[in-house]
């Protein structure tokens, strides 16, 4: 049998080749679209067929011929709208429609029961089938850069779900979804290890639980709400609006509908996530993190950046396996006697870096850049694998010198703060890079020693010492103060990044960039042995030695 097209001849006797695959490449002088005619559809024994990166504007309905079809791959083509005919293809098992102007499924399409894969990224979907429910062999499931306001609820049968990506739609309510969906029963998703929910326009997670019978039985029945899914390895909340994570949610959100012991009852501890990885709600407005994240004992990449926190609670010393916790760009501050009486204040006022926080012998990298903090705590020198310390853009005065005691430390960044010297025990570090100015060209400076006039003890200091105050730096520290956090606060870029971190963010970036941006940061790549961070400057191999013989 000959199928013909385009300046091919290809050969393919369907009776004896039972696995074919044919994977077409985008040519511009010899186009796909031709192929797609009445002979390529008599290949009953095709099995995986790859068409993406062309210009198909069309799927015939003949693609229902396909029945031992396993994997089909159209993305990134101009197709409008699936056939009706689809259903037919039972074997179906993998499936990527994404990149292509739909704006509907078929309503035949929830029979293809066995999918397993399935991947609708940039189709401008404006809803899910309401059956979707009967796709019960999902494990991976794509939806990011939609349309979607609104979840179905069978959402809740697919019992085998472990990755959901939900990234960029137009979901306004969070604990809709979360309650109302994942909920209709204590074993809705048992073995979700991923959720994605990067880029939703939720205002809060306290929206009011909507008044339909059915989900308020729901609610009265299963309250729990992300502690439901125990097997969560990764949970992605990042750049939305939220200004609180569970349990404080349970602030009376829809007193008309439930009492309030109901109410409180909704919400499930953030800490049942016994599981948890990675947690990541950096560019939110939380204002407080609740201290059950102590629950998280698997955590061991927190993420905060760019909130409104203005302390981390004591509870942080219990992640154990902690290796990654950025808090930069919060508002982080130390309380002093001066504001007011003790006794009057929140404990969780009293230091924004809980003593605590030495107990995370695991953590490797710390960032506390552009926050208010005027002190270190002294623990911090319990915290024995840290490798890089970045407290860039604060007002601390000194240094403790416990810091001497993170033996693993290489790059210390104290940049823009008021530093009148710096201990003389940091000549016992292996440092690879100290920065004390944002103009300073070079990793490494040499240092002299003298007494200090108030202490009589020893310290370090350089042309760089005392640090002056930056008018930069003064104003983004009185701007903070205002309680509209904006762009210009929030986009400062941060001089240590992550490795493979992108150094800026464009509205306009590709669904697919994006997918691959959240990919690059997905466990265990972001795991303490294979996450580096590294400096935008050259030459970082100086070592501290020039110190050291002091």
């Amino acid at each position: 049998m000959g199928v013909v097209g385009a300046g091919r001849d290809l050969r393919v006797d369907a009776q004896t080749s039972p696995e074919m695959t044919w994977v077409f490449p985008r040519s511009a002088a010899d186009p796909i679209v031709s192929l797609l005619s009445q002979p390529f559809f008599r290949l009953l024994n095709l099995r995986k067929l790859g068409l993406s990166d062309n210009e198909i504007q069309r799927l015939p309905p003949e693609v229902a011929n396909f029945m031992q079809l396993v994997e089909l791959d159209i993305s990134r083509n101009d197709i409008p709208e699936i056939p009706e005919s689809i259903k037919f293809c039972k074997s179906l098992e993998i499936a990527d429609f994404s990149g292509n102007p739909l704006s509907r499924l078929p309503e035949g399409f929830t029979q293809l029961r066995s999918l397993g894969h399935l991947a609708l990224n940039d189709v401008s979907l404006q809803s899910l089938p309401t059956d979707i429910g009967n796709l019960a062999n999902l494990v991976t499931l794509e939806l990011r850069e939609n349309l979607l306001k609104t979840l179905p609820t069978s959402l809740s049968f697919l019992v085998k779900l472990e990755q959901l990506d939900l990234g960029g739609n137009d979901l306004e309510v969070l604990v809709a979804f979360v309650s109302g969906v994942l909920l209709a029963s204590h074993t809705a998703c048992p073995v979700l290890s991923r959720l994605w929910a990067e880029w939703y326009i939720c205002s809060t997670l306290e929206q009011p639980v909507p008044a339909r019978a059915d989900v308020l039985t729901v609610l009265s029945l299963q309250p729990d709400t992300l502690g439901a899914l125990p097997n969560l390895r990764e949970l992605w909340l990042d750049r939305n609006q939220l200004s609180s994570l569970p349990p404080h949610t349970a602030t009376p959100a829809c007193p008309a509908l439930l009492p309030e012991p109901w109410i409180s009852s909704l919400i499930q501890e953030l800490g049942n996530l016994r599981r948890l990885v990675c947690l990541d709600v950096s560019e939110n407005k939380l204002e407080q993190l609740p201290n059950e994240v102590s629950g998280l004992v698997a955590l061991t990449d927190l993420l905060l950046s760019q909130n409104l926190l203005e302390c981390i609670p004591d509870g942080i010393g219990q992640l154990k396996q902690l290796s990654i916790l950025k808090v930069d760009q919060n508002r982080l501050t130390d309380m002093t006697e001066s504001i007011g009486d003790w006794g009057s204040l929140s404990p969780r006022l009293r230091a924004a870096l809980p003593k605590s926080l030495g107990k995370l012998a695991k953590l490797t990298n710390l960032n506390v850049d552009r926050n208010r903090l005027t002190a270190l705590p002294a623990e911090i020198g319990g915290c024995a694998n840290l490798s890089v310390l970045s407290l860039r853009d604060n007002r601390l005065a000194l240094l403790p010198p416990e810091l001497a005691n993170t033996t693993e430390l290489h790059v210390l960044d104290v940049a823009g703060n008021r530093l009148q010297n710096l201990p003389f025990a940091l000549t016992n570090l292996n440092l690879k890079a100290l920065w004390l100015a944002e103009n300073q060209s070079q990793p490494m400076l040499k240092f002299q020693t003298e007494d200090d006039e108030k202490t009589g003890e020893k310290v370090l200091t350089c042309y760089l010492l005392p640090q002056q105050p930056s008018p930069s730096l003064e104003n983004l520290l009185q701007n903070s103060v205002d309680d509209s956090w904006t762009d210009t606060n929030l986009n400062r870029v941060s001089v240590i990044q992550f490795l493979d971190e992108p150094k800026g963010d464009d509205d306009e970036e590709s669904g697919a960039e994006r997918r691959k941006h959240r990919d690059k940061l997905s466990y265990p790549k972001m795991g303490a042995t294979v996450v580096s961070m590294f400096y935008t400057a050259v030459g970082m191999s100086q070592d501290f030695d020039s110190l050291k013989a002091l």
